[in-house]
């Protein structure tokens, strides 16, 4: 099999992989001379690598041919594990970013704060700078109603017990009352607009993200700048937008947690 490749090119391991490949769905057996056909080699060689591969455990002898084995899977886990939640959700959220030129950012609830885990920006003048582990009072951010709409109330009364440790004095400060009405609102709509409630001239829209059992374990926002933007745009535009990023995050992020952990016995 012709392949362009450089110097340093490994071309035994190549054929390794090639071999491994050619496993195809719904034929778990084949045969010396099917791996051959398949991936251009000789028998020998083919011969030699499934020898190979089956002595470190990743194909065994079959009924007149090969099979591979669950250790194969350990080859899908290694990417698999390496990545973190958050790197499963960026492409989605740079995705939104091109398609609203708008900031995206992502947080998690720590007492009554919020603290941005993830963060897509594109260059505008806000008033408030915001890097990965800002922190902002819960309430007045889109965000944070999001994060705290999804407490039960037992836990939403001991959440806001406890004092901010944000530094910031948020425009709109509400009182209980206020702040149930509000999440009532949100949800009931599944998600959360905040209209300059933080500081002036922030203007943000937000929606939950849920792992596979359907627990709300992050927010996902779309900021604007009020002088831009209108509530009217950024809920009838970039809202629908902001709304499937976080439904493909969430459906990613349950994937994620369904695929087994393999344990090799030493």
């Amino acid at each position: 099999m012709a392949r362009e490749s450089g110097p340093d090119f490994i071309e035994a391991l190549a054929r390794g992989l090639d071999v491994l490949r050619s496993f195809p769905a719904g034929q778990p057996v084949r045969t010396l001379s099917d791996l051959a056909g398949a991936t251009g080699l000789a028998r020998p060689t083919v011969r030699r690598i499934l020898l190979t591969l089956e002595e470190l455990g990743y194909v065994r002898a079959a009924d007149r041919g090969y099979a591979l084995t669950p250790r194969v899977l350990e080859l899908g886990m290694a990417y698999v594990n390496s990545l973190s939640m958050w790197d499963v959700a960026r492409p989605h959220m740079e995705r939104l970013v091109a398609q609203t030129n708008e900031s995206s950012s992502m947080a998690q609830l720590d007492g009554t704060d919020i603290v941005y885990v993830a963060r897509v920006a594109v260059p505008k003048i806000v008033t408030l700078a915001v890097s990965i582990g800002t922190r902002f009072p819960a309430p007045p951010t889109s965000m944070g109603k999001v994060l705290l709409a999804a407490l039960p109330p037992d836990a939403l009364t001991s959440v806001l017990a406890e004092p901010s440790r944000s530094g910031i004095t948020p425009r709109w400060q509400p009182s209980r009352d206020e702040l149930d009405k509000s999440l009532r609102e949100v949800r009931a709509k599944g998600w959360a607009l905040a209209d300059q409630d933080l500081a002036p001239g922030i203007r943000s829209v937000a929606t939950s993200v849920r792992d596979g059992d359907g627990k709300v374990v992050a927010a996902i926002n779309v900021t604007v700048h009020a002088a831009e933007t209108t509530v009217e745009r950024l809920t009838e535009e970039h809202l629908p937008r902001l709304l499937r990023c976080a439904a493909d995050i969430s459906h990613d992020w349950a994937l994620l947690g369904a695929v087994p952990m393999v344990v090799t016995a030493p």
